[in-house]
């Protein structure tokens, strides 16, 4: 009976599925424009007007200006963010970017540090690109 309760339990361990992995954190920071969003590392977040829907529209050069805050996991509202407003949007090659309010957010390249806004109210590829709010609006 111990060799087969053992047997069982090993083979219980190796058939568990892995935990899911924790998704990237957006947090609201306090900057001169207000309440906005910004990683879990404080780095700012956009929006990009051409998008009003969940659907991504930033790709190729854009995308190399405009990188995506991408997710493996389940993305997480942290400190001040409502945790009802975030989600993800599935971009072409199945990779998840993160949603604020419908809105999928975005760093600028410039932007290499926490509370670095280098890009705010610039129209490029098609639309312009402003901070997010708390409530996830655009701030202008």
């Amino acid at each position: 009976m111990g060799i087969v309760t053992l047997i069982i339990a090993l083979a219980t361990v190796s058939s568990a599925a892995p935990a899911p992995q924790p998704g990237k954190t957006v947090k609201i920071s306090h900057s001169r424009f207000g309440d906005i969003l910004v990683d879990g590392k404080g780095r700012t977040l956009y929006l990009f007007t051409k998008e009003r829907s969940p659907k991504v529209r930033c790709y190729g050069d854009c995308a190399r200006a405009w990188p995506p805050l991408i997710t493996k996991g389940r993305p997480r509202a942290g400190k001040g963010a409502d945790r009802s407003l975030v989600g993800t949007s599935k971009r072409t090659g199945g990779k998840r970017q993160v949603t604020y309010n419908g809105h999928p957010v975005y760093y600028y390249v410039a932007d290499r540090k926490a509370g670095q806004i280098t890009c705010q109210d610039v129209t490029e590829f098609g639309g312009t690109w402003l901070v997010i709010s708390k409530a996830g609006d655009a701030i202008r």
